[in-house]
């Protein structure tokens, strides 16, 4: 259970950054249009980089030496802190959702979800490296469970973006709201900065 949470609140850290990705789905969302598709192709696609970064990094982790473990962690640390200054940034953003709505097909809405996602170089990083690269020191069981909290709560965020919309679009646009949101990710994010901190030193006062 403590690596299915921990999986979950990690991913839904990173996934709860808006982009280019999470507004599409909104305004499929607003549109009523080929909603399940979407949020079932955007689901689908973090569960499979999920577990492909997991067991990437379970694979090398058995070539790994202490250097280069340190050199991924440090990696790694880096990432965090980019991205916590990154979110630290933000400051009144605004996401205009008023579109003119015109017919497109099937065919069309998949082509523009798979590009929203596989040409979206903040998935790859999210989900195969930073995910990967996280629990590359937990057993293959607590691994697995971690992914699987991982991708529930992909699942869980784009069907609730998708499917309330409506409701979440009334506070796109409040700066209040996103702060809050902004600093509860900052806060997670920043105490998992400090537990790779801490492998960084216990690998240096080997």
């Amino acid at each position: 259970m403590e690596f299915l949470l921990l999986g979950f609140f990690t991913s839904l850290s990173l996934i709860l950054a808006i982009g280019a990705q999470n507004i599409f789905v909104i305004e499929q969302g607003l549109k009523k249009k080929f909603i399940f598709i979407v949020c079932l192709i955007c689901s689908i696609s973090d569960f499979f980089l999920i577990f492909i970064g997991i067991f990437l990094f379970n694979y090398f982790n058995h070539y790994f030496s202490s250097t280069i473990e340190l050199i991924f962690n440090i990696l790694l640390l880096l990432f965090l802190i980019y991205f916590i200054c990154s979110k630290i940034k933000f400051d009144n953003q605004r996401i205009d959702l008023n579109q003119n709505y015109k017919k497109t097909s099937l065919r069309s809405i998949i082509s523009k979800t798979l590009g929203f996602t596989y040409l979206n170089p903040h998935v790859y990083s999210d989900t195969v490296f930073f995910l990967g690269n996280f629990s590359k020191s937990f057993l293959l069981a607590d691994k697995i469970i971690f992914g699987i909290g991982a991708s529930l709560a992909s699942i869980l965020f784009f069907f609730s973006i998708g499917y309330a919309s409506n409701y979440f679009s009334k506070y796109l646009n409040n700066e209040k709201v996103w702060r809050i949101i902004n600093w509860i990710i900052i806060s997670i994010m920043s105490f998992i900065a400090l537990y790779v901190l801490q492998e960084i030193i216990n690998t240096i006062s080997l």
